[in-house]
């Protein structure tokens, strides 16, 4: 389905969203978004291209609600989150909605298992910890970093770190995971081995995946392709 479609019961749904900016010194509003409009199914894989500055990072804050539209509307699971105040928003994104940038952003002085438990740490009863714990350790292996549980982010790779970032965004079951150039920082085989595990991953976690990217290998690997130009969406492809 392209851009600009309203589908039947979508996980996720934006209706007409624009951003502006405030210009420097009281200058014109700087336009961002213009008037974005589409749905992703549950379960879907889609990347968004598109130049520097055609608004993809800030469509991405939008939809993880790191940032709120100028107007228009963003529906997740059949519930407006753009209605939410900020502890609600805070809820959704800690168990709803995983997130993975281009910098990992892990802990130094934790353990890969402490990182990937960072976001269970807020509630929760032992029993659900427990069953974090467990988890994590299932993800950790599923990934390949089985035997790194102990080691510290400085003693990994890039290509090791990016993987527990990635099921450090997995560990609350979130049902959208968003990914901003999450191969950028990586050389061209750890590239292609990340972007193969978020393929797996959606296919056996059942995440909705939305990855933003220059990268062309990455976006084939999607089920839909949607290009952005100046705030729009300009193209809309299923390859």
């Amino acid at each position: 389905m392209g851009e600009g479609v309203i589908m039947p019961n979508p996980l996720l749904q934006l209706s007409n969203i624009t951003k502006h900016y405030a210009g420097p010194g009281g200058a014109a509003p700087l336009p961002v978004l213009r008037g974005v409009s589409f749905g992703i199914a549950r379960g879907e894989t889609v990347a968004i291209v598109g130049p520097s500055g055609s608004g993809k990072s800030t469509l991405l804050n939008i939809l993880g609600t790191l940032d709120r539209p100028s107007s228009g509307t963003v529906t997740l699971d059949d519930r407006d989150i753009t209605a939410l105040d900020e502890s609600e928003l805070a809820a959704v994104r800690n168990r709803e909605i995983g997130f993975v940038f281009q910098a990992h952003h892990l802990l130094p002085q934790c353990t890969v298992l402490e990182n990937v438990l960072v976001p269970t740490l807020a509630g929760g009863d032992t029993a659900s910890r427990a069953t974090a714990w467990d988890y994590a350790k299932k993800l950790l292996a599923r990934v390949g970093l089985a035997d790194r549980l102990a080691h510290r982010p400085g003693q990994l790779s890039g290509g090791e770190r990016q993987r527990v970032a990635v099921v450090r965004a997995l560990i609350n079951r979130p049902k959208l995971l968003l990914a901003d150039e999450p191969t950028g920082a990586l050389d061209r085989a750890s590239a292609e081995t990340l972007a193969q595990l978020l393929v797996e991953l959606n296919r056996e976690e059942g995440v909705t995946l939305i990855v933003v990217t220059h990268s062309l290998e990455l976006a084939r690997r999607m089920s839909r392709v949607l290009e952005m130009c100046d705030g729009q969406f300009v193209n809309a492809t299923a390859p």
